[in-house]
């Protein structure tokens, strides 16, 4: 059986080991297999590779992200103007109705796409921006017309993926919002059904109460 312990080691190891860290600031508790992350790095790509790289180890139930982006300095208006550039890289037609507010550091989305990756791609752009010390997204997905029969396809999609083991997950379609739940094996699995989720037609929000374990 893994062991609090085993974990900690395990998570350390897997930080020294990603070649995009340095974990030097970086402290791993771990109580009740939840992982907790503290400490500092210098740019918000690495906050999101630590926990990553943590969700994807065996026996971690959950993580807590607490680690703080202290970033060289760099004035806001050098940093709106960096993430309205790679926001336009990644989606050069929806991103006319993407807003970039950012303080401090600190970048808001605002706006509205068609689609969910659009709104995945819009901050996964923003990664790479030096200077930027958390990201919020406030961008809402036009409503579009709902098949009658959206729960039916949102299983059968789960089910055709070679990632997924579906028959202990459980799809309820209210209107525009889906709520999963259920057990996955793992932080890989429970991604994949909610993407999977995502990808069907008119889908305006997703509820992952998905529980990871045996």
């Amino acid at each position: 059986m893994i062991t609090d312990n085993d974990i900690k080691t395990q998570v350390e190891q897997e930080l020294l080991w990603d070649p995009r860290l340095d974990p030097t600031h970086i402290g791993v508790s771990v109580n009740d297999h939840v992982v907790t992350l503290s400490g500092f790095v210098h740019a918000y790509s690495h906050k999101l590779h630590a926990e990553r790289d943590t969700q994807c180890l065996s026996g971690v139930l959950g993580v807590a992200n607490d680690i703080e982006v202290r970033p060289h300095s760099r004035l806001d208006a050098e940093i709106a103007h960096d993430a309205i550039a790679a926001i336009a890289l990644q989606l050069p037609v929806s991103s006319k109705t993407i807003k970039v507010i950012v303080e401090h550091g600190h970048v808001r989305l605002e706006g509205t796409v068609d689609w969910n990756y659009q709104r995945e791609h819009a901050q996964l752009a923003l990664r790479h921006v030096h200077g930027i010390r958390s990201i919020e997204s406030a961008i809402e997905i036009s409503h579009k017309a709902i098949p009658a029969d959206i729960k039916a396809r949102i299983q059968a999609a789960l089910k055709r993926s070679a990632l997924i083991e579906a028959s202990g997950i459980k799809v309820e379609a209210e209107g525009d919002a889906v709520i999963l739940s259920g057990k996955v094996r793992s932080w890989t699995e429970r991604d994949e059904v909610e993407r999977a989720a995502w990808m069907a037609p008119g889908i305006t929000a997703v509820t992952n109460q998905l529980q990871v374990g045996s």
